[in-house]
């Protein structure tokens, strides 16, 4: 699949559509808690509270990103954007660590079953969490944007503890007394998981930070670009490191031995125009001009 241009202002809204979904469901899942005697439900709504803040950080290092390039950031500010998806990502392993904090207490504490109500609840926070989640990922993924996966998991880790619950209540329901745990248990599988992803996820931000290079396919289809201009006979070397949503290229063309300077210079700005003007989203290139072997 090609890595294909996105709209860097339309992607940082999305974090924006989790905080307004966050916010109604956190209300919902404090009050069904509340009501239906389900302390792993009212934990569930605080810990949707703090999604609401990883969003937001993610929704600023997106803002953040597609800040112009000035004299003192030269290449733009692409960076806050894996710096957002780090801060994103850890809190995401730290929701986990909560989660199975309070699992445990749970579990070491004698509690009521909660009501049957509280599984109409989770279905629709799972339903909802988990389109919400797909939505944002996919997105995320099209525009290789790390803080938007980051997002999209905690999305989704937020439906992982839902089923959690959900399997749990039923088991204590359909179990009966000395079956009130069973839901704290649940969650602590779901912690496994949660933190599989944030490791995950924190590989990936780093990966950009420290400039590690695309998918091979990437670098191939920036080269059949450049070699589809008039006067490259091939090309020597091709470095791309990824910046934010953005590209960043440094390519080696090879043009004929006895072509002018002034040739070569527009063949080069050829190559520059090319990959600006694709659906690669190339922020810019550096063309370095060699003589063809002959």
């Amino acid at each position: 699949m090609s890595i294909e241009s996105s709209n860097p202002l339309q992607l940082s809204t999305v974090p924006l559509v989790g905080v307004a979904v966050n916010a109604a469901l956190a209300i919902l899942k404090i009050l069904s808690g509340v009501f239906g005697n389900s302390y792993a439900l009212i934990a569930d709504g605080i810990e949707s509270t703090s999604d609401i803040v990883t969003s937001l950080v993610v929704w600023g290092g997106l803002r953040v990103a597609i800040t112009p390039a000035d004299e003192q950031h030269p290449y733009g500010y692409g960076k806050a954007e894996a710096l957002a998806g780090i801060v994103a990502a850890l809190a995401l392993l730290g929701a986990a660590v909560i989660i199975a904090v309070q699992s445990v207490r749970e579990i070491l504490t004698p509690h009521h079953l909660p009501h049957w109500s509280t599984l109409i609840v989770l279905i629709l926070v799972v339903t909802i969490k988990e389109c919400l989640a797909r939505w944002v990922g996919k997105i995320g993924a099209e525009a290789e944007s790390t803080s938007l996966q980051a997002d999209a998991w905690h999305h989704r880790s937020d439906a992982l503890t839902s089923v959690a619950a959900f399997l749990g209540i039923t088991i204590g329901l359909v179990g009966g007394p000395g079956y009130e745990p069973a839901d704290d248990w649940a969650a602590l599988v779901a912690c496994l998981i949660i933190t599989y992803s944030s490791f995950r996820l924190l590989q990936m931000a780093a990966r950009d930070l420290l400039d590690a290079s695309p998918p091979k396919h990437f670098e191939e289809q920036v080269r059949g670009l450049a070699l589809g201009v008039e006067g490259v006979q091939a090309i020597e070397k091709c470095r791309i490191r990824k910046s934010g949503t953005a590209y960043f290229v440094e390519i080696h063309v090879e043009v004929d031995g006895d072509a002018t300077v002034q040739q070569g210079h527009d063949i080069g700005g050829h190559v520059r125009s090319m990959l600006r003007e694709s659906r690669l989203r190339i922020a810019d290139a550096l063309i370095h001009i060699e003589p063809h072997a002959t």
